[in-house]
């Protein structure tokens, strides 16, 4: 079923009117039928009924808009149907807002809605996406510790030779930013520093009419360790750079100049080969680093498959093994292998069922390919010989990352949207839903049967905020 819309009465009159311009001569071609169209400049936002939650079937969400000129009217409409029962108005600020129930048995997905505005003419789409309840499950099968940590938690990563967690965190209000090292079995912190910030010379003005608040700490959000040197890569995505740094006592080795990899996110280290691959989001390019000179020596660029395709990285994952890298794509939906002995892309090979592709592990045992997708809320379980997707397994709202544990056997889903981390087998069941708490963000594994989760804040009062949670089967 759609989007509730107008009775039947209502749609009937709007409907006759409209035939009546068709047919009428003249007056639907006069010139004032059709004022100048005005490029629309503001937004519109979709607000679940539950601050920080999906919009569910059966829920209530609100619609709000932004940036119109006051007094201008609008409907929204999904396919024929129009959601308002009378048109909206913009308040003095510009500013509109309209709340509805979906049915009960609205089909889950990104639904296209059209806002049509008038005086002055323009319109704006917008998707209300729509997420399947996934409840928690197989709790008593796992045993979860969860320690408070920084605030801000993007990405954690283990390193053997340190027997270490290293983890990344950043925060924007206010301004902080931190390297932490914790032990991997209590999660207590060991060490940690605050980022330095860049040479004078290499800082960015503030943006107009934005104070200036002098030095800050060049923030880390992906990481990877590098076992035979004894350091940890860190991508620096607000000032698209990467910087190295020693596992014993975190000092910096190397800051990159920040341009040296555009909106750099993923960051994964082939320790036998010397190499760190960069995945530069929202580019179609992944960078390569000597790590021994710590120096750039190339950029693979992915084209899509796909005619007028765009590969858009996001995570990128590495099979040092089979001399291979993997590499998905948000816009195009499709997953790249790359041969890393040559640094050209073999294959480039279509997600179907994925929506906003984004996270990406490997199974070098089994040739399996795992990728979590935003926007499809799935997890698809790829036959890497073949291209076969086996298993399409809705995980919950926002499948942000994944990881798979050589041990467990299971792959381990943060939902950023549906608060949780969902396991599951190679077969594509669902072993267990666990509380991932407020907005999951990344999952890392040791290798050993642990699994390491870290997710974000909801807010300055959020409990479940910024923890770093321990995930194994229990005894």
């Amino acid at each position: 079923m759609g989007f509730p819309f107008l009775t039947n009465g209502y749609r009937k009159s709007v409907f006759g009117l409209t035939l009546a311009a068709l047919v009428l001569p003249g007056a639907v071609l006069a010139e004032s039928s059709f004022p100048a169209p005005v490029e629309f400049e503001g937004r519109f936002r979709v607000i679940p009924a539950e601050p920080g939650k999906p919009v569910l079937p059966g829920s209530s969400v609100t619609i709000e808009g932004s940036g119109l000129k006051p007094g201008q009217t609008l409907v929204l409409q999904r396919g024929t149907a129009v959601l308002s029962r009378d048109a909206l108005t913009a308040d003095d600020n510009g500013a509109v807002s309209f709340t509805f129930t979906l049915p009960e048995d609205a089909a889950t997905g990104l639904h296209p809605v059209i806002a049509i505005m008038d005086q002055p003419s323009s319109t704006s789409l917008f998707d209300v996406k729509v997420s399947k309840d996934v409840p928690l499950s197989g709790t008593d099968g796992f045993s979860v510790t969860r320690v408070k940590s920084a605030p801000g938690l993007y990405q954690s990563v283990y390193s053997a030779k340190s027997n270490a967690l290293f983890v990344a965190a950043a925060s924007f209000r206010p301004p902080a930013a931190a390297l932490l090292k914790l032990n991997p079995e209590t999660l207590d912190v060991v060490a940690e520093v605050t980022p330095p910030p860049l040479p004078e010379d290499q800082r960015r003005a503030p943006a107009e009419g934005q104070p200036d608040n002098g030095p800050q700490p060049v923030a880390l959000f992906g990481l990877a360790v590098d076992d035979e040197k004894g350091t940890i890569w860190g991508t620096n995505t607000f000032d698209n750079s990467v910087a190295v740094y020693a596992q014993d006592d975190l000092s910096l080795i190397r800051q990159f100049p920040p341009g040296e990899v555009y909106h750099a996110r993923d960051v994964k280290v082939d320790a036998k080969r010397g190499r760190a691959y960069v995945s530069a989001s929202a580019t179609n390019g992944v960078h390569v680093f000597d790590t021994e000179t710590l120096e750039k020596v190339a950029v693979i660029e992915i084209t899509s498959g796909i005619r007028g395709g765009e590969f858009s990285l996001m995570s990128i994952a590495v099979d040092p093994d089979g001399n291979r890298l993997f590499a998905v794509s948000r816009k195009s939906n499709e997953l790249a292998v790359i041969d890393l002995t040559s640094n050209t892309v073999t294959q480039v090979l279509p997600l179907p069922g994925a929506k906003n592709a984004s996270g990406v592990d490997f199974d070098a045992a089994t040739g399996t390919i795992y990728v979590a997708s935003q926007d499809s809320d799935n997890l698809l379980i790829v036959d890497l010989a073949s291209g076969e997707v086996r298993h399409d397994v809705t995980t919950g709202a926002g499948a942000l990352n994944v990881v798979f544990d050589p041990v467990q056997k299971l792959a381990f889903v943060s939902n950023r949207g549906a608060g949780t981390v969902t396991v599951v087998s190679p077969e594509g069941e669902i072993v267990a839903n666990l509380d991932g708490g407020s907005y999951p963000n990344h999952v890392a594994t040791d290798g050993k049967g642990n699994v390491f989760a870290a997710n974000k804040s909801l807010g300055a009062e959020d409990a479940t905020a910024d923890h770093i949670a321990l995930i194994h089967k229990a005894n």
